[in-house]
């Protein structure tokens, strides 16, 4: 017991020292800092270049593509004060920033996750109103999109500011690493924080996205079905079917891992969870930074015609006709504001 108790006092707290063999090897800690790494360098390139094009080319500036750069914000953001902090703590094994640091990190990527979360829901819905309309002849247009985007910061700080004034904490996660939530410890402040935290900024936009979604699927098989005989409508429909699955599953696997421990962690504070698992939901939710603009920007077709002009300084390889006609394929990201209950090539 008392060589227990004494090996207790070696181990050094995640502000003091490395944690490596306490926690977990040395070879975890430096696997963990190649992956994000990895994230940081991808995450700056992608979301730094969706904010240059869009910068560069008017034509990008419409209300869809507000999101899309709010989006790219939120994840460079959250590269910056989380995954950047998450490399540089890794390779020296504890948080070596200190505890400001730490609930700043924790508030800071919490905030911008939640924007990036809702602005994901926001763009489905978006799309959802201009393909299926549901509201008639209403229209999507700049101050929707400004509104949208400011919704999510507002309600994202809402969310997140509790932690800083005493309901719940952001502390240590894991590995002691990386900062978050407190959804170890349990009690009834941290919980019911979770459970509200999980409510409003993940079951409710997940099912925003899956509401929109569906129904543009329902809408798009209407029209495939209305016209059997056209080989580019039937294309379409399975290339938007999987756009829109891609969509799903890629948040599913950045976000769903993150939610379920939370509630698990929140809902039985008896459970063991090893310090090397209950880090991964968080590095998870990180890598969303490099697939977010891969999968609702890189897409676009309208974006990577002008990404494609920026890196061939200012030329069109393909030629102005091939890049402006179409070629059978969709872009669920693209609809025309005028849609309706149709799809534009892309």
């Amino acid at each position: 017991m008392h060589s227990a108790n004494m090996s207790a006092l070696e181990t050094p707290g995640p502000f003091e020292g490395p944690q490596w063999p306490h926690v977990a090897p040395r070879s975890t800690y430096l696997t963990v800092a190649v992956l994000m790494g990895m994230v940081v360098f991808l995450a700056f390139f992608v979301n730094g270049m969706v904010i240059v094009v869009s910068l560069k080319y008017k034509k990008l500036r419409s209300p869809l593509n507000y999101i899309l750069v709010n989006l790219a914000v939120a994840d460079i953001l959250v590269t910056m004060f989380g995954s950047t902090v998450s490399f540089h703590n890794n390779i020296f094994g504890f948080f070596t920033l200190g505890k400001l640091v730490c609930e700043l990190e924790g508030f800071v990527v919490s905030l911008t996750g939640i924007v990036g979360l809702w602005s994901l829901a926001i763009l489905a819905f978006e799309r959802y109103i201009v393909i299926c309309k549901p509201m008639g002849d209403f229209r999507f247009q700049q101050r929707h999109a400004v509104m949208g985007c400011a919704f999510t910061w507002i309600w994202a700080f809402l969310w997140t500011s509790p932690p800083l004034i005493g309901w719940c904490s952001y502390v240590p996660e894991g590995l002691g690493t990386s900062c978050g939530p407190n959804w170890y410890t349990g009690g009834t402040n941290n919980n019911s924080y979770i459970l509200a935290l999980f409510t409003t900024c993940f079951m409710m936009p997940l099912t925003t996205i899956i509401f929109s979604y569906s129904n543009l699927l329902l809408a798009l098989r209407a029209v495939a079905a209305q016209q059997k005989e056209s080989e580019t409508t039937q294309r379409a429909e399975r290339e938007v079917t999987r756009m829109v699955i891609a969509m799903v599953l890629a948040f599913l696997i950045c976000w769903l891992p993150y939610a379920v421990f939370a509630i698990v962690m929140a809902s039985n504070k008896n459970v063991v969870i090893d310090p090397t698992l209950a880090s991964m939901p968080s590095y998870f939710s990180k890598t969303a930074t490099v697939y977010n603009p891969v999968i609702y920007v890189f897409m676009n077709k309208q974006f990577r015609d002008c990404l494609t002009k920026l890196l061939c300084c200012g030329r069109n390889p393909f030629g102005e006709d091939e890049t402006s006609t179409t070629s059978g394929r969709t872009d669920v990201t693209s609809v025309s504001e005028g849609g309706g209950n149709k799809v534009t090539p892309a």
